[in-house]
């Protein structure tokens, strides 16, 4: 089944091979998938926006349907200027479930046209976290299993130049 645009919205600090699995995935069920790289500042991320939409636009270069675009309005609003109606989210396991099943349903009184879809990653991401990839990066520990060569570079540049 190919449906329209989905957008997959998230940090990406940093991209994962968990994200990129989801992406591959969905790239398969719709004509179209926006990666949208949420400016987040709340979140402090580690990678500037601009540095985030590079990292995504470069591991995610193979997929043809498959755009990056970074932003840093409400999602809703990104929705609408895409005109896209579904939302992808990755579910990892039951913590992930209430607080993405909170928001489907906050995006929907938002915007009632939009439909949250949500795929699992691959059985060996299922423990990956940007998050956690961050801090085990900034403790010298070894990412390599779960981020693409060229991100592990970057992170290993950035942890050093902070």
């Amino acid at each position: 089944m190919r449906d329209g645009i989905a957008v997959y919205p998230g940090t990406f600090d940093p991209m994962t091979r968990g994200h990129e699995d989801l992406v591959r995935r969905a790239s398969r069920l719709f004509d179209r998938v926006i990666v949208g790289v949420a400016a987040s500042g709340g979140k402090g991320p580690i990678f500037t926006l601009e540095e985030r939409v590079e990292i995504a636009q470069e591991v995610l270069a193979d997929y043809p349907n498959v755009e990056v675009q970074g932003f840093s309005c409400l999602l809703m609003e990104f929705l609408r200027q895409n005109n896209a109606r579904v939302i992808l989210r990755g579910l990892r396991a039951v913590s992930d479930f209430e607080y993405e099943f909170q928001m489907a349903g906050m995006n929907r009184k938002l915007y009632p046209d939009v439909e949250t879809v949500f795929l699992t990653p691959a059985d060996e991401y299922m423990f990956v976290s940007a998050t956690m990839v961050r801090e085990i990066a900034r403790l010298g520990g070894d990412v390599s299993k779960f981020v693409q060569p060229g991100v592990l570079d970057r992170l290993r540049l950035k942890i050093k130049t902070q």
